[in-house]
């Protein structure tokens, strides 16, 4: 049994934990256990758990104080002492366990804690607080001094038993335990050798909700009141002068002067109306929304041509939804149609700002609703992305299209891929078989646009057995993948494109490739794949007598034309959009069997989503992809 139990309490740290992991890992001190508590992460957190912890506790979220976690974790370990810390922490030294165990020895001290300091993306005023609170000198907590921090603290489990740790408050449990015990005659210990590196990455709300939990927790335990409120105005205007004054001698005022006054203001307005507050989060919604930060990064377009990437709140699983966490996103023309506002569905209202774009993504399930029960977390999958209601006579037929409350994922009325996660109903998602990789999955949904259109044509045309004389017009994205689909049909193909790079992808396989001179006249079939309104006129006034024609291209510009050349020549014309349920199972079916590696060539991080956007506008690549997280195979071990 260890003699040390090294308790951490987790939710969403995928980050930091393995840096965490790796400080613990590489303490002299080598007598310890590590017990990770989640609660309810959707990320990463647990898989690095279950690899690198020695035991993994899970806490439902709707449970979750920090309190009850601490306690859970506690019960599940075996140390005589018990070492309690963040998991957004990094220790400063090999001797950081070392220091916290020996000073547990004196049998007076009931706690130890550590120094904690900023890191380098802390807050200016933060990493002052830090510094003010945190100092380098030992000493003695006793009363009125109730102060503790257990982000970094050791504790006895003998004195534990005899009073846990609370599992009402809302935050400051650790001070509540330690006045507990400084009332009865043991001391708490400050050790600033057992120092940490704190790392707190929040928005403005965080450290608001933060500081709000402890002035509530304050009141609530005795320490604080509203009698107090002046004393917090005047300690928040005397620590922002002292941080005008640091920034100052490190010459970096005019960089930090605005953070400072808006840190200052959170702090005091959230701790002020905890104080203030009346009700301990008694609203079951506000605890969640208090307790968890469910905000994640997304690229959000307020507005023809405004786009950033930022922080979005993650909406309430519905039991019939699922969390997708996304791992590769195929950048679309009509993401740039959305961006610009020239798509139709703006251009009408029916579709609004602010959206998420991206409807070609892959990803794993990062979280299932009460009634999702086939689906495991970690499990890959695609999604559709013209939703229907599911209960319309057109959604019973599978024809989501020509349903009047359907929306299109990362085009109208839901959000995209661009994004971290995604949330989805259970029946738009479809798990991958093993021979699909992630990267070559976020080009299933435009598989599934080419293998619908081919399907409109083989119930006009002629039966699909038939070996038919296709033409391809433009070897872009959909161009490469419905020729290649084509040949893989046993049909002949060939591809026309004024881009000789472009025709070159095909070098090596069936398909036969031409200039824009190319006459149509000699095939019996037509696929239009350019969106070219240019392209679309030549293909209905030069096709042969008799052809079939399939659009695929979207959107086509207003032009003028005279049906006579479709009439008189005998001419069907197709037009196909989107994709459904059985247009996924068969690109599923069929893509492992197709070379897709032309268009998996140019992967860039989300960050980089505006120099995507410039690369496909420019067409200077083929397809690029934006990789979102890292495959759920890998990177396990790395830092944050």
């Amino acid at each position: 049994m260890p003699h040390v139990s090294i308790i951490i309490r987790a939710f969403n740290e995928e980050r930091f934990l393995p840096s965490l992991l790796d400080g613990i890992e590489h303490q002299r001190y080598r007598d310890y256990e590590t017990i990770v508590v989640d609660s309810g992460s959707y990320d990463r957190t647990r898989r690095i758990a279950e690899e690198r912890a020695d035991r993994l506790v899970r806490l439902p979220p709707e449970d979750f104080t920090f309190g009850h976690s601490l306690n859970v974790g506690i019960r599940a370990s075996s140390g005589a002492l018990l070492v309690i810390v963040s998991a957004h922490t990094e220790p400063t030294s090999a001797d950081w366990l070392a220091h916290l165990v020996e000073a547990l020895r004196d049998p007076h001290v009931a706690m130890v804690y550590g120094r904690q300091v900023g890191h380098a993306t802390s807050k200016f005023s933060e990493a002052q607080d830090f510094r003010r609170t945190f100092g380098l000198e030992r000493c003695v907590m006793a009363p009125p001094r109730w102060f503790a921090n257990n982000a970094n603290a050791a504790i006895r489990r003998s004195l534990w038993i005899d009073h846990p740790f609370d599992e009402t408050l809302p935050g400051l449990e650790d001070i509540e335990w330690a006045k507990h015990w400084m009332e009865r005659g043991y001391r708490v210990l400050y050790v600033p050798e057992a120092g940490v590196s704190h790392i707190h990455q929040e928005t403005w709300t965080q450290v608001r909700r933060r500081y709000y939990r402890e002035g509530q927790a304050a009141k609530w335990i005795g320490i604080s009141g509203r009698r107090d409120v002046p004393r917090e105005v005047i300690q928040a205007l005397r620590h922002g002068a002292g941080d005008f004054m640091a920034a100052l001698r490190e010459r970096r005022l005019r960089q930090t002067a605005g953070e400072i006054l808006r840190f200052r203001w959170e702090k005091l307005l959230g701790h002020v109306r905890g104080i203030w507050d009346g009700a301990l989060m008694e609203n079951p919604l506000t605890k969640q929304q208090l307790l968890f930060d469910r905000t994640y990064q997304a690229v959000v377009i307020e507005g023809p041509g405004r786009a950033t990437l930022r922080l979005v709140e993650r909406p309430p699983l519905r039991p019939s939804e699922v969390l997708v966490r996304v791992a590769f996103q195929g950048v679309c023309a009509t993401d740039l149609e959305v961006l610009d506002g020239s798509l139709g569905y703006y251009k009408t209202g029916l579709a609004r700002y602010p959206i998420v774009p991206g409807h070609e993504f892959s990803g794993t399930v990062a979280a299932v609703g009460g009634r999702v029960t086939d689906l495991k977390e970690g499990d890959p999958v695609v999604v559709e992305c013209i939703q229907g209601c599911g209960e319309c006579d057109e959604c019973r037929r599978g024809n989501a299209i020509g349903c009047r409350e359907r929306c299109e994922v990362g085009v109208m009325g839901r959000d995209g891929g661009y994004a971290e996660y995604v949330v989805a109903a259970r029946r738009f998602l479809h798990v991958l078989p093993p021979s699909i990789e992630l990267r070559a999955a976020c080009l299933c949904e435009p598989l599934a646009v080419v293998l619908k259109g081919l399907r409109r044509l083989d119930r006009i045309g002629s039966a699909p057995t038939v070996m038919r004389q296709c033409v391809v017009m433009g070897g872009g994205p959909i161009g490469q993948l419905v020729a290649r689909l084509l040949v893989l049909q046993g049909h002949r193909v060939t591809v026309i494109d004024s881009r000789p790079d472009r025709l070159a992808l095909f070098e090596g396989t069936a398909v036969s490739t031409g200039d824009p001179t190319v006459s149509l006249r000699p095939f019996d079939t037509v696929i239009e794949a350019t969106g070219n309104p240019d392209a679309l006129h030549r293909v209905l006034q030069e096709s042969g007598a008799g052809a079939t024609i399939v659009l695929l291209g979207f959107p086509y510009a207003e032009r003028p034309f005279n049906f006579e050349t479709i009439v008189g020549y005998d001419k069907t014309v197709i037009g196909s959009v989107g994709s459904t349920a059985e247009d996924f199972h068969a690109a599923l079916a069929v893509l492992p069997r197709l070379d897709l590696s032309p268009l998996l060539r140019t992967v860039l991080p989300l960050k980089d989503f505006a120099e995507a956007w410039r690369l496909t506008r420019n067409r200077t690549h083929l397809k690029v992809l934006l990789e979102v997280a890292d495959p759920p195979a890998q990177g396990l071990s790395a830092h944050g």
